[in-house]
């Protein structure tokens, strides 16, 4: 809640032809807060919580011809939006930031790893600000609506109809959860996770492990 009023000044200043905002149901008095403030140049969307859920109600009620979606720990590079003109969908690189502590040196190596596998396996992340062309988006039917592995099941949806655009521009986002639960024990779960997910183990009790990293 005490980064929203921060947040959501960055975000006006992007400049974008529309901004919303979806809250899923928090309970820190954001959802007030953005109930309170919607004047302020953005749609506030209440929705059910869970990502995909979210993401697709902020779509729902989107009206341009290019969807964006934005974690609200990302924020977005200087001349982002140029980078969506004309592409079907795609993602950015990524780096790993943190306020409160000098970073991580291996998490540069972490991110950079990241952006890589990414562009061999065109994938996105949600942390990649994955975006999209609405009409595209439509036709795949959105986010699957499964608790976990949202991003990458819609990524394997739309690489079927055309190849990501994988831009270098990086969005910056939070290292905050690889501090807090430890580097090696995430990089492990979270490879770990998407590997079962390939071989076929349900969204639904990957859930169960993918908490222990939120």
């Amino acid at each position: 809640m005490q980064a929203l009023p921060t947040l959501v000044a960055a975000l006006l200043r992007i400049n974008a032809s529309e901004l919303i905002i979806v809250d899923g149901g928090s309970e820190d008095g954001s959802r007030q807060w953005l109930e309170q403030n919607q004047r302020a140049g953005f749609l506030f969307v209440n929705s059910a919580p869970g990502r995909a859920l979210q993401m697709n109600a902020g779509a729902a009620r989107a009206s341009s011809s290019t969807l964006l979606f934005l974690h609200a720990d990302t924020v977005l590079p200087n001349g982002a939006l140029n980078e969506l003109h004309e592409k079907s969908w795609g993602r950015f690189d990524i780096e790993f930031t943190d306020n409160h502590s000098p970073r991580f040196r291996l998490l540069d190596i972490v991110a950079r790893m990241i952006n890589l596998r990414s562009r061999l396996s065109g994938v996105a992340t949600g942390d990649q600000a994955l975006f999209v062309n609405r009409s595209l988006f439509e036709q795949v039917g959105g986010f699957p609506n499964i608790p976990i592995m949202e991003d990458i099941a819609l990524s394997k949806l739309l690489k079927q109809r055309a190849k990501p655009h994988c831009s270098r521009l990086k969005v910056r986002t939070s290292a905050r959860r690889w501090r807090q639960n430890g580097l090696y024990k995430t990089i492990l779960l979270m490879w770990a996770l998407r590997l079962a997910y390939f071989f076929g183990v349900p969204a639904e009790i990957l859930k169960k492990f993918y908490s222990q990293v939120r």
